[in-house]
């Protein structure tokens, strides 16, 4: 596997960091994943106008503009010769002796891969399960942080009873997210899904999927729902970059609705992948 890692493209075996590196050390960085599909970038600009929001939550200042980093992705692609991939884009504050203050002077380490994203054609098609946990998380989910420890163990709770994902519950707040996805609900044919907010990361995915049911005259609310009502729920499905729109089926072992994926949820997913072939035609540009 190519890595680019601080101005080179490197063998896998042959990026290495020091150990005083400050994503190590203090998960002190943002990241980025983008969907290659057809051999074209999706929403590359969405992705990294969200790196510099992150970026600038943490006072971080990335090394590079946009149709810099923008040259580095094309020639990772063109080297790869890869059709469907996930890009990975890590920047973390760099290499420092080890201290929580910033270090006055460090240059930030930038990281760029590819990787296989194979697509779950059975899980598009029939759904999958999911379990609620409580989130843990800090107050500042909306910054796309390396820091991913709460959502580490969420998974893991979720591959421990042998589902999917791990959907969040906040105390005083109600259903936020999953571990690695948006969250959202359908009742009597109105969607119902998270504000963009500090308590989620808004997904690139997730926006694009409010633009389709805007588009499409489906109702749609940006709102928590709580505990109960997820469960009372007709349909759920998740987004991500890596996920598309995933139906949900079954919730702590009871079903949603009658256990199928419902009609909301495939006609957004049906039109999200529509939009997916148009990008690998370079229509929507």
């Amino acid at each position: 596997m190519l890595i680019y890692l601080n101005g080179k493209y490197l063998d896998y075996s042959q990026a290495l960091l020091p150990v005083d590196e400050r994503g190590l050390q203090f998960a002190d960085g943002v990241y980025e994943v983008a969907l290659v599909w057809g051999g074209q970038f999706v929403d590359l600009d969405r992705h990294l106008e969200r790196l510099e929001r992150s970026a600038q939550a943490i006072e971080l200042d990335l090394p590079f503009t946009r149709s810099e980093i923008r040259a580095v992705t094309e020639e990772l692609l063109h080297r790869a010769e890869m059709k469907q991939a996930a890009l990975y884009l890590q920047v973390t504050r760099g290499v420092a002796p080890r201290d929580h203050r910033f270090p006055a002077v460090v240059q930030p380490t930038v990281i760029a891969y590819l990787k296989d994203a194979p697509v779950d054609q059975g899980a598009l098609q029939h759904g999958v399960k999911a379990i609620t946990v409580p989130d843990l998380r800090w107050l500042r989910c909306d910054i796309k942080s390396v820091s991913l420890l709460p959502n580490v163990l969420a998974r893991q709770q979720a591959a421990n009873r042998g589902v999917r994902e791990a959907l969040q519950v906040r105390a005083g707040v109600g259903v936020t997210e999953g571990s690695a996805t948006n969250i959202w609900m359908v009742h009597q044919g109105s969607i119902v899904t998270a504000p963009a907010s500090n308590w989620i990361l808004s997904g690139i995915v997730r926006g694009v999927v409010l633009e389709l049911a805007q588009a499409e005259k489906m109702p749609v609310a940006e709102r928590f729902a709580s505990a109960e009502e997820l469960m009372q729920m007709d349909e759920v499905f998740i987004t991500s970059t890596t996920s598309f729109v995933m139906p949900i089926v079954e919730i702590d072992g009871r079903k949603v609705g009658d256990g199928e994926p419902g009609p909301v949820t495939m006609r957004l997913q049906e039109l999200y992948l529509e939009r997916l072939d148009q990008i690998a035609h370079a229509t929507l540009g």
